[in-house]
This record gives structure tokens, sequence and C-alpha cells, in this order.
């Protein structure tokens, strides 16, 4: 039988706009990046799950509420659905506020709580991810890696891929 394989997205900087220096805290600041809904759909007609593993630390300072984290996912859900008919498959968010913490990034904790909720089969997966600790626990995960090249960060060497668009990721699944 075959194992699920799966895409999984860091969420500032590959699904929306990275606002530098402060959070996405509400959905009217939440900005797709351009052709994620067309990617999305195409991703997951090549078999895939598509799961967000993200660090919000955001909610952790009290920046913004988990409520307010929440909501932004509700509503992010409900416009792909609604534009795309695709959603996301499961969202694992580390909020807390210690750098340090054990589930985040560049820890594989989530990356692990997902492939025991979901049976994903790693070595057939990827991580798509804008910033070296997504790249390195991808790794640590046993991911296969795509580094989506940005003006805010050096492309590790480490990375499986290097891409421009997240649509140059299709031809490698």
């Amino acid at each position: 039988m075959e194992q699920t394989k799966a895409v999984f997205f860091d969420r500032d900087g590959v699904v929306n706009t990275r606002l530098l220096g402060n959070y996405v805290m509400r959905w009217n600041e939440f900005e797709f990046l351009p052709t994620l809904g067309e990617d999305l759909k195409a991703i997951k007609a090549k078999g895939y799950l598509a799961i967000i593993i993200t660090n919000q630390r955001g909610v952790g300072i009290g920046a913004m509420t988990q409520a307010q984290l929440d909501e932004v996912h509700s509503k992010m859900q409900e416009h792909l659905d609604k534009n795309f008919g695709v959603v996301f498959d499961d969202i694992f968010a580390c909020t807390d506020a210690d750098t340090s913490s054990p589930r985040r990034k560049p820890s594989p904790a989530m990356l692990l709580e997902a492939h025991i909720k979901w049976g994903i089969d790693l070595s057939n997966s990827w991580f798509v991810g804008d910033a070296p600790s997504d790249i390195e626990a991808g790794i640590r995960a046993g991911t296969k890696t795509a580094f989506l090249r940005n003006e805010h960060e050096t492309a590790p060497e480490t990375a499986t891929i290097c891409i421009n668009f997240l649509s140059e990721l299709l031809t490698y699944l």
C-alpha cells in the first residue's frame, strides 16, 4: 500500500506575503502570494496532502491572540475553498514565545506530528520554505526541501532545490 505523501508549506513568505518586522494579525493584512490557489490545486491533484507548518510567535508574546490566528486561518481556508475549490488539509502552528521551544522550527517536531497524524511518508514529501530554519526542519524530518527565493534570505546550500515561484515545484512532484 502506498503511503501518503505531503507538501508542507511554511506560511508567511510562501503562502502569503511576509510582513517584515511585524505579524499578520488580521485577515485584512493577509495577502496570498500570486498563483497560490492554482498551485495548491495542482499539488493536491498530484495526490499530495497540503499542510502548513508555521511558527507564529506573535501569539506567545501577546502581539495577537490565538482567536485572531484561528480567524486568519479560517478565512484563508474559506477564501481558497470559495475561489479555488481547495483547502489546506491541516495547519500546525507553534505559538510558543520561547525561541528554544521543542516545536519551533528548525525543530522537525510539527512535521513529525503531521507524519503521525496523517501517516505521511516523509521521504517522498517536500517542505517549501523561505528561511533557512524551514529547510533545516525539513531535512531533520527527512523530507526533500524547496527554498523559495526572496530578497531577505540567502538560499541554504542544503536545500534540495531552489525555486523562484511555487509553481516550479510541480515539475519535481
